[in-house]
């Protein structure tokens, strides 16, 4: 069974989506998230008891002195009511250490693994300053909203209805009915606000991963930037993307000095309210002056985190904002995946076949048209033609980077589409035009090829590279840093270290895209002739710009617009006296330009 799917990019998410994302990754810890949850119960309980243990202690002082007993039952149980709610406090804190890191960790794994499995166009389409500050930003939120949630929204909830019950139970109903009107009320004008302010948030979200993206995208091409002088340019671009961010943050803060203001007024008018409830209570001798430390201490240990509530309330939406952007990416659907029924690939030699291949990039812009080639085991075949003629696109289908939209690509006669992709691509190495190496030392590249491999064996494909004895030559020797993207290496060493790479990885199918046609002759001579050694006995599609690279090849198809024009051996094609021979005889002459 074939399997293709083409996901469109997920639409915007809401926040019970982006809550209902997160939590199987937090119940997979679910032990301690019901043992931390029991903690904070006890604690929150021992909290709540705390001011009822306090109303007798005053009740029991404020006697005539004649009559005057120390509360000693009243005073221990303070104290352990205390002790107890600071325990459970750090045992919860405690607990849910590890649901919180474990579940950052494995989120933030689990999107690694996704982007990884996402289609060439996905990453060719991405902006990767963006990306890894949405990334970033979204691991943050997680360990926000988590612990937010647990250590505040839930305990001051929970608060909340144990002293409205307290109140309703011991005094007047319009304590409680003040006491919830307030909080109704308060919790009411935040969520309108706050709702209104994360446009803002989104919009500062986005014009800072777009700024990110841009300064990284100069960065990572210092050079060019320097070439043609345009350091105030590229500053200018940022500048602006900046200024626009600033703008939003500014009206976001004002937003937020409305909102504080508004919850500042509600807050005190309540507070207000219940005292004058209790003096009143006091004044007609219905209240003690314990209830009113009681109706005190409540209004101090339920409104000061219910202000606090406010904050964490905003912040939490922010942290939904920044997860938002994160899980969308862990929506994003993977354009080529592998069918339920899909086999491995084994095989010392692999044979391979293109059969009547369309392909295009687009749906408006088809690259291939009907091509079709059959590259024999251990066999050569070379393509060459104008650029734009679809020769690397090759490559590409190859790894199935890409399905293609008709016909079927075949490894030993089974259809690329019924293999997993892991098996296709480890039975194919490539040496590319250009080689990008990851920001590390020259060992970790060649090693690259095959992590298990021993040090010998990297050695010895070092050698078989002709790159060993300028590699020991270096002070650092294996250990020294290539620089990011290699660009402390020459050209020519960067296309030792990638044939090294693919010898390690010792593949049956090699693919050798314009791998020298960057370099200079002296260099591209003595690279070729490493080429040609570690091509023998492999199954060989060369991708080439000069001709003189690939005489020696099998077979050569000439590719024109993404059609195959000629095929043939090289002394065939030039006795046919057609395209592959004008091009022949250009370079001969050394021309630098093909004939169109």
């Amino acid at each position: 069974m074939r399997f293709t799917h083409r996901g469109p990019a997920p639409s915007r998410r809401n926040d019970i989506q982006t809550i209902r994302s997160l939590l199987p990754f937090v119940w997979q810890f679910k032990w301690r998230v019901m043992a931390a949850l029991a903690c904070l119960v006890a604690a929150k309980v021992a909290s709540v008891i705390l001011p009822l243990y306090l109303k007798e202690v005053v009740d029991k002082l404020s006697v005539p002195a004649t009559l005057m007993v120390l509360p000693v039952a009243a005073l221990l149980g303070y104290g352990f009511a205390r002790l107890a709610s600071s325990v459970f406090g750090e045992l919860r804190d405690a607990l849910f250490a590890r649901v919180t890191q474990g579940s950052i960790r494995r989120i933030a794994t689990r999107l690694f693994k996704h982007l990884f499995a996402l289609s060439l166009r996905f990453h060719m389409q991405r902006q990767t300053g963006g990306l890894s500050r949405d990334i970033e930003r979204g691991t943050k939120g997680i360990g926000f909203l988590l612990n937010f949630m647990v250590f505040n929204i839930l305990p001051t909830l929970l608060e909340i209805g144990m002293v409205a019950a307290i109140l309703l139970w011991r005094y007047d109903f319009m304590f409680a009915i003040v006491t919830i009107g307030t909080i109704v009320a308060y919790i009411a004008f935040t969520l309108l606000v706050t709702e209104k302010r994360m446009v803002y948030r989104r919009s500062m979200n986005e014009l800072d991963s777009k700024a990110n993206s841009k300064a990284i995208d100069a960065l990572l091409n210092y050079e060019t930037v320097k070439y043609f002088g345009n350091e105030g340019y590229e500053i200018d671009r940022y500048d602006r993307n900046l200024g626009k961010w600033v703008d939003s943050a500014v009206k976001n803060q004002v937003s937020l000095n409305f909102l504080n203001m508004g919850q500042g007024f509600i807050i005190t008018i309540g507070i207000t309210l219940l005292l004058w409830l209790s003096a009143q209570g006091v004044v007609s001798q219905t209240m003690s002056v314990g209830d009113v430390v009681l109706v005190s201490a409540y209004l101090t240990q339920l409104y000061a985190p219910l202000n606090f509530l406010g904050f964490v309330y905003r912040e939490i939406k922010h942290a939904l904002a920044d997860m938002e952007r994160m899980f969308s990416l862990m929506e994003q659907g993977q354009e080529v995946a592998d069918g339920p029924d899909a086999r491995k690939l084994k095989a010392a030699q692999a044979s391979i076949e293109f059969d009547r291949v369309d392909f295009g990039y687009e749906a408006n812009r088809q690259i291939l048209f009907d091509v079709s080639f059959t590259i024999p085991a251990g066999r050569t075949l070379a393509v060459v033609g104008s650029s734009g003629a679809g020769k690397s696109t090759l490559s590409r289908l190859m790894f199935r980077f890409y399905d293609i939209d008709a016909g079927a690509i075949r490894v030993n006669g089974i259809d690329i589409r019924d293999l997993t992709q892991a098996s296709l691509r480890q039975h194919i190495g490539i040496v590319p035009q250009d080689t990008v190496l990851f920001n590390d030392s020259i060992l970790y590249n060649i090693a690259y090829g095959n992590p298990a491999a021993s040090h010998e064996e990297i050695v010895q494909a070092a050698k078989a590279a002709s790159i060993h004895d300028f590699v020991t030559a270096l002070p650092e020797g294996y250990q020294t840093q290539v620089g990011e993207r290699g660009l402390k290496l020459s050209g020519g060493e960067k296309q030792r270290v990638a044939i090294a790479r693919t010898l390690l990885k010792n593949p049956p199918i090699l693919i050798l895209d314009e791998a020298t046609s960057a370099l200079d002759t002296r260099t591209e001579r003595a690279i070729q002739e490493e080429l040609s050694l570690i091509a023998k006995d492999r199954t060989t599609l060369i991708i080439a710009h000069r001709l003189s690279t690939i005489v020696d090849a099998d077979e050569i198809i000439v590719l024109d617009h993404g059609r195959v024009l000629e095929r043939g051996s090289h002394r065939d094609l030039l006795l046919q006296g057609g395209r592959y021979a004008q091009m022949w005889m250009l370079q001969q002459a050394g021309g630098d330009e093909e004939p169109t």
